[in-house]
């Protein structure tokens, strides 16, 4: 059901900024808005990167094989991590040294009905793809904040899409007012003023994208609900004397790896301790269907615990710590 809502939200994007980029790049060759100009940019890395999104997606879906034991979730969050790296490298960067060229080397604006037209066309688009990916957001981020939902989101395709949409808003905005001081104040060189800020608006946002990415490919938990749950249902479990550890990794939006340590009662035959392992991974798997995968090391709490301090020790010990 995820990446259903995901794909409609990318498809949605895709296509909308496909048009608009046409439509940019016809106004900026007509008007020579070195602004509108940007905004094409912008547009065209937009499409592209709502392709590679989709790409990711596609290739998460693999199942796992021998030479991915844990399948291609990940996929999804590199690539994700990559268009936030084209968002800066191609969108800011041409939108910038555009701004700066149009600045040193200003000439006036022809036809700039052309361009309020194309503008306005291409904020009622943008609108409508803005509008479907903030619903698909809004309708998994519950009561949370929309940054706090964010940084807790282990799906970056929606979340990318609606900050690319906001700031493709912000930019359409940024070149609408640039457009207008040209007019009004007469000064050409506002027009490439904007066509840095609109540079700014996407490094700033890259940047943003690409902090929320890297942390999922390096490894992000379960949420914190989620593992508090499980760790209810372990301990709430007759046979169960102790739950040394809960350990969770997202391997995709809906692909949760769980490792557990587990002190059963010392009464327990190894048939009784097998039969309650599979009582819990069903039990697990049933509540949360993104567990995929369930590990549980049967440990008597005192070996855990020497574990854990040699683990330390060895960290203290380690380049870090000495």
């Amino acid at each position: 059901m995820a990446a259903t809502g995901s794909k409609k939200v990318i498809y949605a994007a895709l296509v909308g900024n496909a048009l608009i980029a046409v439509t940019k790049f016809f106004a900026a060759a007509y008007t020579g808005s070195s602004a509108m100009l940007s905004e094409g940019i912008h547009s065209l890395v937009d499409t592209g990167n709502q392709g590679l999104l989709l790409y990711g997606l596609k290739k998460s879906s693999q199942p796992a094989d021998e030479k991915h034991p844990f399948g291609y979730g990940v996929e999804l969050y590199f690539w994700a991590f990559v268009v936030a790296i084209l968002i800066f490298a191609v969108g800011s960067g041409i939108s910038i040294y555009e701004g700066v060229q149009k600045i040193l080397h200003p000439h006036p604006i022809s036809s700039p009905i052309i361009a309020y037209v194309v503008l306005g066309l291409a904020i009622v688009f943008e609108s409508v793809a803005w509008w479907i990916a903030y619903k698909e957001f809004n309708r998994s981020r519950g009561r949370r904040g929309v940054l706090q939902a964010v940084r807790e989101s282990k799906d970056p395709a929606v979340f990318t899409v609606l900050f690319e949409d906001t700031a493709a808003m912000a930019g359409l905005l940024v070149a609408l007012i640039g457009l207008a001081c040209v007019q009004i104040f007469d000064l050409p060189w506002l027009d490439g003023a904007a066509s840095v800020a609109i540079g700014l608006i996407l490094a700033a946002t890259a940047a943003f994208l690409a902090y929320e990415t890297k942390g999922l490919i390096v490894g992000e938990g379960a949420d914190p609900e989620v593992v508090e749950t499980i760790r209810a249902l372990v301990e709430a479990t007759p046979t169960v004397d102790r739950m040394n550890e809960i350990r969770t990794l997202h391997r995709g939006p809906q692909d949760v790896l769980l490792a557990l340590s587990i002190d059963f009662e010392n009464n327990l035959t190894a048939g009784k301790v097998e039969e309650a392992i599979h009582a819990l991974e069903i039990g697990i798997k049933d509540r949360f269907p993104i567990v995929r995968r369930v590990f549980i090391e049967v440990q008597a709490s005192h070996h855990h615990d020497e574990m854990l301090a040699a683990e330390r020790s060895a960290l203290a010990g380690g380049p870090d710590g000495a």
